[in-house]
């Protein structure tokens, strides 16, 4: 977010911080790694067979998470007087094929290894046939950057194929880094991400949409994109086709797109190369493609676990701060090798450390002498792995009026790995909540820094994301660099690690080894920011933000 500068808050706001910034020693101990680790445990264990939506792990986790909210005595978060918002869905299990013919040749793939592929279109049957095959570069129309891949080039019908993340244009002036002035430099900005790329599709009527994937750009490898692929897709329940995605969706992987190229008489690196500059136009590849998806579909009434804690003010309460985390994960996949364990996708980081701190919150709020004079609302969505679904069907259908939610902080992933000497602030630059992040930061002989992987385009992948594009101010941190009294590389080994190795991996269960002092600096942290929020500081979009729009249309 390095492209415009954070807005400073108020004098009025800095005005008011200190009588709000007292937050009791009571409230902030009631934060404890002990208890963070036994709800992990639990969530994360065998029983609850991958949190899936629309299974037996959902049952069992929603119930957990309402138990866990009514122990520390909050209310039902539903004006309905229920712990929980319905979040109607389709699920999908698709069985596709795929083959493309170039020059005479057909060339079946193999799912889920070459290729991975889904339908959300209403039909249990759906055919792509004798589609044209064009490459279409990143696949991204960007007036700011005066970059269009597509050069009016009519798509209609079409397969196209295209690169994963934004252009990585270099800086002229330093040919070591990207360039700051396209496309944010080295962050990934929402051009990249995947979602984006269906969205484009869909909008200029492609049949099919193939990423190429690779692992660095991508920051996951095959293995994750597999695992998804042969999951049970969902998403929201509407009538017609998805607006948010062509007929087939996919993926494809990177030697088998090289392969399709050079069956073509093209080169992937050189197809590659040309993409990274605005002149780049569509590229056929003289070639067809076949799908078929056929899905096996239900209707999935899938659940937001919502509580609250009402605040005290009579005016005020009518406002609210919503603390949220995902509760989902991915279930299980049967088709891996070895015991019932090593096939459940047991989601302890991701997302289980989550929504424990949903719970260290709720009780450190419940731990204050009186209630902040806003509304605290305690969200833990559904879907977010299928697409950040939950939350996107909250910001569509809200419990409580958007124009009256005053912020959103969300939580995906706590720090299991000590103390850091900074907070790193995913959303940085595009709120004047950066200001409490940074005084309270200070407060714990830290600094706020921006995102140290801003290429993984976190910002974009997480729940506060739908929140954001509702136009309520968001915030969603890491700690993921500079560990205390750690080795230099220490950050690199336990955080590459982690995503190389367990992220979206049946490995990413419950240890013993885990550390989360640094995750209790963490969650207090936001206890205080949020807290400050509730008690009446009204965070504003920046005027830099791509969702100051939104902002200023959901005040009206």
């Amino acid at each position: 977010m390095s492209s415009f500068r954070p807005l400073l808050l108020s004098a009025l706001a800095l005005s008011a911080l200190p009588a709000l910034a007292q937050a009791p020693a009571k409230a902030l101990n009631a934060i404890s790694a002990k208890d963070l680790l036994e709800h992990i445990q639990t969530l994360a264990s065998d029983e609850f067979e991958g949190r899936a939506p629309g299974t037996a792990g959902e049952t069992k986790t929603v119930a957990y998470i309402q138990q866990e909210f009514k122990k520390l005595g909050l209310k039902p978060g539903n004006p309905d007087g229920s712990w929980v918002q319905a979040v109607p869905m389709r699920g999908q299990r698709p069985t596709p094929s795929f083959s493309y013919t170039i020059g005479g040749q057909k060339v079946a793939l193999s799912f889920p290894n070459d290729y991975v592929a889904h339908s959300t279109s209403q039909p249990t049957s759906v055919n792509v046939n004798n589609s044209d095959i064009v490459f279409v570069g990143y696949g991204v129309q960007a007036p700011e950057y005066g970059w269009d891949d597509y050069k009016g080039v009519d798509v209609r019908g079409k397969t196209i194929l295209m690169l994963i993340n934004d252009p990585a244009v270099v800086d002229p002036s330093n040919p070591e880094q990207l360039d700051p002035a396209m496309f944010k430099g080295k962050a990934m900005t929402y051009y990249g991400r995947w979602t984006y790329k269906y969205e484009i599709a869909a909008k200029l009527g492609a049949a099919a949409a193939m990423i190429i994937h690779e692992t660095k750009p991508a920051a996951y490898p095959w293995d994750v994109v597999r695992s998804g692929g042969v999951a049970e897709h969902f998403s929201l329940l509407r009538n017609g086709d998805d607006p948010d995605a062509p007929t087939v969706p996919g993926w494809i992987q990177l030697d088998q797109a090289k392969a399709m190229m050079a069956a073509a008489g093209y080169d992937f690196d050189t197809l590659k190369k040309q993409a990274l500059t605005k002149e780049f136009k569509p590229v056929s590849l003289k070639g067809t493609a076949d799908f078929k998806i056929e899905n096996n579909a239900r209707t999935v009434n899938s659940k937001n676990v919502v509580a609250k804690i009402e605040g005290s003010d009579p005016k005020l309460k009518n406002e609210y701060v919503i603390y949220s985390a995902h509760w989902d994960h991915l279930g299980i996949d049967e088709q891996l090798p070895g015991e019932r364990s090593k096939q459940i996708y047991h989601g302890a980081l991701d997302n289980a450390s989550g929504v424990a701190a949903l719970m260290e919150l709720a009780k450190a709020y419940k731990a204050l002498p009186k209630a902040p004079k806003r509304t605290i609302l305690f969200i833990a969505t559904t879907a977010e792995e299928k697409g950040l679904l939950g939350a996107k069907y909250y910001a569509a259908h809200p419990l409580y009026p958007l124009k009256q939610t005053i912020a959103n902080i969300n939580i995906d992933g706590i720090n299991a790995w000590g103390k850091t000497a900074q907070i790193e602030n995913v959303t940085s630059g595009h709120t004047s909540i950066d200001g409490l992040l940074e005084k309270y930061a200070k407060g714990q002989g830290r600094l706020m820094e921006q995102d140290s992987r801003s290429e993984l385009g976190s910002f974009y992948r997480a729940d506060q994301l739908e929140f954001a594009r509702a136009g309520v101010p968001v915030l969603y941190t890491k700690a993921r660099s500079r560990y205390l009294d750690k080795p230099e590389n220490y950050a690199e080994e336990v955080v590459d690690n982690y995503f190389t190795h367990d992220y979206h991996q049946p490995t990413d269960g419950f240890r013993n080894d885990w550390d989360f002092s640094g995750g209790v600096q963490d969650i207090q942290l936001l206890f205080q920011v949020g807290l400050d929020i509730a008690q009446g500081v009204t965070p504003t979009w920046n005027a830099g933000s791509e969702f100051k729009a939104g902002g200023d249309k959901r005040l009206k």
